[in-house]
């Protein structure tokens, strides 16, 4: 256990306690059990207080809040996780991977990687009565990307709470270079091969999130708006994984083509 955050560890529960545990297993590289296995009182609204904790312990180590990403947005990945609602969490500028640089696997625990489509905020937007159309008017941009998930849990499995308190299992992400205007590309329709070492492993289309990505992004604002927060303009947005996520080790690379959006490719080491 870090220095830092010893003092805050008691036989008691509380969120500064779930914060520590959260940023000691994701620093150490070590995974756990379940938090709620061990504290009752973690229900939703407390794992989001856990969660804003934890980004603002990052601001105060020196990281900037770069936007927002939305976890669990299809189906797919409702069943995999065992839940049955998606969730928000925050990105910052260390978790963000520029173009043609690799994920060293070593600094994570588990990785998994996801396809995504990524808006740009070109304005601010706020919540409640967001709608999906009200929200596309507020993109300035469409990327394709890839999302690195890297659980702080053993196996990937958790409650709902659980998963929101350790930011939606947030570790990194890579944007495309292909940008398009929201009105250039039916995004309900934008198809995605994903590869693993030149092998296609799965496809989907953007209505894998929830229906449009739109949808998801207006979730987001609204989400955010409970909390008195809204998405600031130039934020990115990861609107949630298209996909089931793979696992990747030393030596794997992980593409996602996407029609309109290029390609998007992840090496590893």
């Amino acid at each position: 256990m870090t220095d830092q955050y010893a003092s805050q560890q008691t036989d008691v529960w509380d969120v500064a306690r779930a914060a520590a545990v959260l940023m000691d297993a994701e620093a150490q590289r070590v995974d756990r059990g379940p938090i709620t296995a061990e504290w009752a009182g973690l229900d939703l609204d407390t794992a989001y207080r856990v969660q804003d904790e934890i980004v603002c312990r990052r601001v105060e180590s020196g990281e900037h809040i770069v936007g927002v990403k939305l976890g669990l947005t299809s189906r797919a990945k409702q069943q995999r996780m065992r839940v049955d609602s998606p969730s928000t969490a925050w990105l910052t500028d260390r978790m963000v991977l520029p173009a043609g640089a690799p994920l060293v696997v070593e600094q994570l625990i588990h990785p998994r990687v996801e396809p995504e489509i990524v808006f740009v905020l070109g304005e601010r937007l706020s919540g409640p009565g967001v709608t999906a159309a009200r929200a596309m008017e507020a993109v300035s941009h469409v990327y394709g990307g890839l999302e690195v998930i890297d659980s702080r849990y053993t196996d990937f499995t958790f409650t709902l709470p659980d998963v929101v308190a350790d930011n939606a299992s947030s570790a990194r992400f890579v944007i495309g270079g292909v940008a398009r205007k929201p009105d250039e590309i039916d995004l309900a329709l934008e198809a995605c091969l994903l590869s693993v070492n030149g092998e296609v492993v799965d496809s989907a289309t953007g209505a894998a999130v929830q229906g449009h990505p739109g949808e998801a992004l207006a979730l987001a604002a609204n989400a955010l708006a409970t909390r008195q927060l809204a998405l600031e303009p130039g934020w990115v947005v990861l609107t949630g994984g298209l996909t089931d996520a793979v696992f990747v080790e030393p030596g794997s690379q992980v593409s996602a083509e996407f029609c309109h959006l290029g390609s998007v490719t992840l090496r590893c080491q």
